[in-house]
């Protein structure tokens, strides 16, 4: 039997071997998340094909697309055979499929326990390295009318202004009000300033007849409400 050391590039493939032919004749569940990859990508490098690079960095990432998506620029581009263009189409394709998976659940939410607060808020914090504050407004039936991002911060905290908050929500005729942020570090124990932070708006929130109703903190594990621990009281 004859051995080749030559590298069979994807052109040489058999025709349903290709990600992209294999996506048009089998469809886009028979390709795996190396062939979707690959044909974002378009082509690897004089060493390997785009497949068997983008097989090596998902196997730097545990073959976890969430560990993918946190990946910047300058790290994917620490593979050969990635620049900064196939870089931005990895990130870009990653942010479209958490969009997606957003306007999913877009609509008017009720809200019945921190759950239905943590699933409809938890893709805005996905894959993130800094702490950002959101909120969440509400009408008179418990319904989730809007989403907004107060502020962005560092790994190690955000600064909410109160003023800000509650102009937003007058503004959005909200009849109650949610807070969420997340913690970069997978603490979900609440700091002082969260605490402090928390009573504060509550505190205003009462006098302005626009209840705060729970306070949620977020990681890549799981969340920690305020109201369930009996922090609001």
């Amino acid at each position: 039997m004859q051995v080749y050391d030559e590298k069979i590039t994807i052109k040489r493939w058999a025709e349903e071997d290709r990600p992209r032919e294999k996506l048009s004749l089998q469809g886009r569940r028979s390709l795996s998340d190396a062939e979707l990859l690959a044909i974002l990508i378009g082509s690897g490098s004089r060493a390997e094909s785009a497949v068997e690079l983008c097989k090596r960095i998902l196997y730097a990432c545990q073959k976890d697309l969430n560990q993918l998506a946190r990946l910047s620029i300058s790290e994917l581009s620490k593979f050969k055979g990635i620049g900064v263009a196939k870089a931005i189409s990895i990130i870009a394709a990653l942010e479209l499929g958490r969009r997606r998976k957003e306007l999913v659940s877009a609509e008017l939410v009720q809200i019945s326990t921190s759950i239905d607060v943590y699933e409809l808020i938890a893709s805005q914090f996905k894959d993130l390295n800094h702490e950002e504050f959101w909120i969440l407004l509400m009408n008179r039936a418990n319904r989730v009318t809007s989403k907004h991002l107060i502020s962005k911060g560092g790994q190690a905290g955000t600064i909410a202004d109160p003023k800000i908050i509650f102009n937003i929500a007058l503004e959005n005729h909200a009849s109650s009000i949610i807070l969420a942020h997340n913690h970069p570090s997978g603490n979900l124990k609440p700091s002082h300033s969260d605490i402090e932070l928390t009573k504060k708006l509550r505190s205003a929130g009462q006098f302005l007849d626009l209840p705060v109703l729970d306070h949620l903190i977020i990681t890549d594990q799981g969340f920690l409400s305020f109201a369930d621990e009996g922090i609001l009281n």
